[in-house]
């Protein structure tokens, strides 16, 4: 059973700013260095800390992965849920909640790096990414494509959650190419060509 980083860090001692500015180093540190092969000597160092204070925050490294993952899920949940008040359109639900994952990623290149490769570099962190607030993240698509198929907008004959998978890993695989690519370019427009390819299989024709 994967257990909540969220509730171990309710009895660490009192220091958000510390804890942001650790959390923020260690992305940083990840995305350059990988999270094999950084220590948390390393953490500390780009943080400007000394490597015992990491400890007063964290157990472990791996802890300091997952707590980086919280946090931007925990985030990117309630802004989305704040964005989608009030649009009750299926179609530009979901055309806001791509919009807001390609964003939110382009926005920090480190903290993309950090999602699309360090997360899985291994079976064990895929199971907890999985178990963790990505669930949560799916519920929303595949609420908002269960909506579309009750309003009579999309098909009945598709699992809501198979379309949810389908459209995150669309938007996954351009902010993974995004990363890996030597050219640079912007990245939210990319939404607009996943979700017409996406919107032709899943409309009422």
């Amino acid at each position: 059973m994967v257990r909540s980083v969220r509730t171990t860090i309710q009895n660490r001692p009192a220091g958000g700013d510390k804890r942001e500015l650790i959390l923020r180093s260690a992305t940083k540190v990840f995305a350059e260095r990988g999270f094999f092969n950084s220590k948390v000597a390393d953490i500390a160092k780009q943080a400007g800390i000394a490597d015992g204070t990491v400890y007063l925050y964290f157990k472990s490294k791996d802890e300091i992965l997952h707590s980086i993952f919280d946090k931007a899920m925990d985030e990117f949940i309630s802004e989305g849920k704040q964005k989608l008040e009030g649009i009750e359109s299926p179609v530009e639900r979901l055309r806001k909640i791509a919009n807001l994952h390609l964003e939110k990623l382009s926005e920090d290149r480190d903290m993309a790096i950090v999602f699309q490769v360090e997360l899985r570099g291994s079976t064990k962190f895929m199971e907890e990414f999985s178990a963790a607030g990505f669930a949560d993240y799916l519920e929303i698509i595949s609420d908002t494509i269960k909506s579309g198929q009750d309003a009579g907008e999309f098909r009945t004959d598709i699992k809501p959650i198979v379309c949810a998978k389908i459209l995150f890993g669309a938007l996954d695989e351009m902010v993974t190419n995004w990363i890996l690519s030597k050219q640079s370019y912007p990245l939210k427009p990319m939404a607009e060509t996943v979700l017409q390819i996406f919107f032709g299989g899943v409309m009422k024709q």
